[in-house]
């Protein structure tokens, strides 16, 4: 019996047997026998589970979605195929062309550690790390001799803290026929060490000529002209 045909009767008759006399059993009384009975464990042995359930709505929800999707595309289930297919195409052409995007950083940090060292000693770094193929480590190596360099020629101020990007645009004070070769340097470092780029031979090529002909460029000192020896 269920639910509403035991709200809508206002009693249950049992028959007892052929010769006895039929049993009347008042509304409520039915409702809660019955209750207790489809409460027993063994009506609902073959029950889904709550996460089955779930699961069901979920993919009905899912099935109902794509469903309006085909209705609404042109071409209908086809139709909706071939977009999903494009916008695929799309996005793997996209990762392909632009790699895994990864989030700048709010601010650059410092060039050097807390361990400083001298531009011989990271030149040095540089070399044993190009001998090996290790072309990440040995950009950041080339890169912190070419500011430590100008740091023991007093062309810059030695400074803790001092970014990549800040010490080009310093650099470049003293040292303007370079401007953009520092520029390009500091970018090359910041990818490689903050934007998970890969270096390659060139790339510490161009930094290892760069390093090579500051060291031998007159700069450009305050009140001086151009080409003064320093």
């Amino acid at each position: 019996m269920t639910g509403a045909a035991l709200r809508g009767a206002t009693a249950v008759v049992l028959r007892r047997g052929d010769d006895d006399p039929p049993v009347t059993i008042p509304r409520a009384p039915a409702r809660e026998a019955a209750e207790r009975e489809l409460s027993d464990p063994a009506y609902h042995e073959n029950d889904p589970s709550l996460l089955q359930r779930a699961l069901n709505r979920f993919w009905e929800w899912v099935d109902g979605l794509f469903t309006a999707a085909s209705g609404a595309t042109p071409g209908g289930a086809l139709g909706l195929f071939v977009v999903i297919v494009a916008v695929l195409a799309i996005a793997a052409a996209l990762w392909w062309r632009l790699g895994t995007p990864h989030r700048a950083p709010t601010s650059s940090p410092a060039l050097f550690d807390d361990r400083p060292r001298t531009a011989a000693e990271h030149r040095a770094a540089a070399e044993a790390h190009a001998a090996q193929g290790h072309w990440n480590q040995a950009v950041q190596e080339r890169m912190r001799a070419m500011v430590r360099s100008l740091e023991e020629r007093a062309l810059l101020d030695p400074r803790p803290g001092r970014t990549a990007d800040e010490a080009a645009a310093e650099a470049a004070v003293p040292m303007p026929t370079h401007a953009t070769e520092l520029r390009a340097a500091a970018q090359s470092f910041d990818a490689i060490t903050y934007g998970a780029r890969t270096a390659t031979e060139s790339t510490y090529d161009r930094l290892t000529t760069l390093d090579k002909a500051l060291t031998t460029t007159k700069p450009t000192l305050p009140h001086t002209p151009q080409g003064a020896p320093n």
